[in-house]
């Protein structure tokens, strides 16, 4: 696919170069998706906040939510700079098509990074084709991005671990055939230990689903596990593990965020911009006067800088740079706060139509606030970010300009 061979769109193609022909023809594939199936049912999807079943089923049987998992069992295992467009597109009409596939990432990434190989044959085929689901529990009541401030604690007993915590916002969990929690181990609350749980264990209760202002499509709910018994064979990794496959986990899941942001973004100032085009005020159209032009403008060159970062990004996490994840928490700030103010600007150019829930706008404001707080908020990675600076600071290199010594001496 080229630029000049593709239908015309506001935002240019550039960032699709240097895909492989096998991923350009998957873009398509969820480009012909979303005008033809998501798209359309978008505000029908959203009425509800039930799991939305017939797009979920629509994007495992076109291939798109294997995209998350390895080829050896059914999945394409497609690089980053892939699944960024992949969601970007998803997003710019349909926030639960998008978070289906985010969601997908972040319940099942652990499992398959670190479940033997007999639980990746019984799993990861089903996973991939939609007949099965899986959801990741890690976030508490008092524990969310902090991962070290995890209460759950699992035991060992024998060939068993034994678990007791509670969980809150839990994804999927409602339809989870499997659940994927993090804890800290009993003998050592410095280790952290991953485990599978079916659904059906002894002493696993899942609340009802839980209401939320935004994001329907993909219900939430609160889990509690009163000594939970699962076999050693149901870990995740070594002990010790834990850890590092929820941040694994979560990596992915903000770079997910990220994309998903700018998508939306994408979405409402093409929208903004076609009302522009149509709206008459003062004898021309909005579109020709100078103050609508400069927050269209503002917007435009917001979201391809921020589209540059998340590119760079990808590419990052597709070569295992080391520097990823503060690149990630980067990404996901700058595309996030950005989509808070984008979707306004937005509605606030569409006027009271933005305001109408028929108006897609309506839909996309609510939306946009939970990726400002998903897998770490805003505040959470300037935090994660400023830290890293002034780390890095200690022994970067000196700024030409200052003269020897202290700075405080000057």
């Amino acid at each position: 696919m080229s630029e000049s061979t593709a239908a015309a769109r506001l935002f240019g193609e550039h960032f699709l170069q240097g895909l492989t022909t096998e991923e350009l023809q998957m873009v398509e594939r969820v480009r012909r998706l979303t005008r033809e199936v998501i798209g359309p049912k978008a505000a029908e999807v959203a009425k509800e906040d039930v799991f939305a079943w017939d797009t979920f089923r629509l994007l495992a049987r076109e291939g798109v939510v294997a995209t998350a998992f390895p080829k050896a069992y059914g999945g394409t295992d497609a690089r980053q700079v892939l699944r960024i467009r992949v969601i970007e597109e998803l997003a710019r009409v349909c926030s639960t098509s998008a978070s289906l596939i985010t969601g997908t990432d972040l319940s099942t990434r652990a499992i398959a990074a670190g479940a033997s190989d007999d639980f990746k044959s019984r799993l990861l085929p089903g996973l991939c084709s939609g007949e099965l689901q899986a959801a990741f529990a890690l976030t508490e009541p008092s524990a969310g991005s902090d991962v070290r401030g995890l209460e759950t604690v699992i035991r060992r007993e024998g060939d068993h671990y034994i678990v007791d915590g509670r969980k809150k916002f839990i994804t999927r969990a409602t339809t989870a055939d499997w659940f994927a929690v993090v804890g800290r181990a009993a003998h050592d609350p410095s280790v952290f230990i991953a485990v599978l749980v079916p659904r059906d264990a002894p002493g696993f209760d899942i609340s009802p689903e839980v209401g939320k202002l935004g994001w329907y499509g993909v219900p939430i709910s609160s889990l509690e596990f009163r000594g939970v018994s699962v076999p050693v064979s149901h870990r995740l990794g070594a002990e010790g593990d834990g850890f590092h496959l929820a941040q694994d986990a979560l990596l992915r899941a903000r770079i997910g965020h990220a994309a998903m942001a700018l998508g939306r973004a994408i979405g409402a100032v093409e929208i903004a911009a076609t009302y522009m085009v149509d709206r008459q005020l003062f004898g021309k159209s909005l579109g020709e006067h100078q103050g609508a032009q400069w927050m269209l403008a503002e917007m435009i060159v917001q979201i391809e800088a921020a589209r540059a970062l998340l590119a760079l990004t990808a590419e990052k996490y597709d070569r295992g740079d080391a520097d990823v994840a503060i690149f990630a928490s980067m990404a996901k700030l700058q595309a996030t706060d950005l989509c808070m103010k984008v979707v306004t600007d937005a509605l606030q150019l569409t006027g009271g139509r933005g305001y109408l829930q028929d108006f897609p706008l309506e839909r996309f404001f609510r939306d946009a606030k939970l990726n400002q707080i998903g897998e770490g908020s805003s505040e959470v990675h300037k935090t994660v970010i400023g830290r890293d600076a002034v780390r890095r600071s200690r022994s970067a290199e000196r700024n030409p300009c200052l003269h020897a010594g202290s700075l405080v001496d000057y």
